[in-house]
């Protein structure tokens, strides 16, 4: 039986990756600072799914829990088949007026922690040759959009040399590239749905950016688009000039 665990696994993204792998009869590791919410989502899946559901409350970005975390990873004994690299958060693109501290926990979040909790895996993993690795990007990372779009870039560029380098050995590594998704994520920047300045046929829905992505992991592959409008989008971003580029990456807050 797989055992998935996901990071930032208590709404969003996070739970619905649980939802659907929950369906499809993995037994689950999740992760997350809100242990009320983490223990409601685990008895919602182990009541509908009748699979086992380990809690691990952690906030990624104290080093004694994320390397607790990392250790459940590598554990041989209880082996991590698959591993969702989805905790984040947002920040203004207005990079001149954050708190600078605030844009150094974005950075370790979005940048060095899924880097440290894919090296905790693909040890353990290339040992059994066998394990696949989602980190959720997003396709800010390939526009100019502040620094959300640079650490997106970076982990899009990291997941593409780690497929290269480890897939002929068994473990795929994805980086997943949805566009604006309709999840709580920007309600925790404080933006109201329907108010960010997006038209709404640039929306998805999470259910469907999961399920394409689980899809396109299955099939190995380095770099996973759901939906054909962000498709184009990025084939887009590849020839137009680079203010232009940097406009498509203001829309949006």
């Amino acid at each position: 039986m797989t055992t998935a665990l996901i990071t930032g696994a208590s709404s969003g993204l996070g739970a619905e990756y649980a939802r659907q792998l929950a369906q499809r009869g993995a037994d689950l590791v999740l992760v997350a600072r809100d242990r009320d919410a983490l223990n409601e989502v685990a008895a919602s899946l182990k009541d509908t799914y009748a699979v086992r559901v380990e809690v691990l409350v952690a906030d990624l970005l104290v080093p004694r829990q994320l390397a607790r975390v990392a250790a459940r990873i590598g554990d041989r004994e209880r082996p991590v088949e698959m591993l969702v690299n989805n905790a984040g958060f947002g920040l203004p693109l207005a990079f001149a007026e954050n708190d600078i501290e605030d844009e150094g926990r974005h950075l370790t979040l979005h940048v060095e922690v899924p880097m440290r909790l894919t090296h905790a895996a693909l040890g353990a993993m290339l040992e059994r040759g066998h394990g696949r690795i989602l980190n959720i990007a997003s396709v800010a990372g390939f526009i100019p959009r502040s620094t959300y779009g640079a650490c997106k870039g970076w982990l899009i560029s990291f997941s593409r040399w780690a497929n290269g380098a480890y897939r002929g050995r068994g473990v795929t590594v994805t980086a997943v590239c949805p566009g604006f998704t309709h999840t709580n994520f920007h309600e925790r920047m404080g933006l109201r749905p329907g108010h960010e300045g997006v038209s709404a046929g640039m929306w998805l829905n999470a259910a469907d950016v999961v399920a394409e992505s689980l899809v396109d992991a299955a099939r190995g592959k380095a770099v996973s688009v759901p939906s054909l409008r962000y498709k184009a989008l990025v084939a887009l971003t590849r020839v137009v000039p680079a203010t232009l580029a940097a406009r498509i990456g203001a829309q949006g807050r």
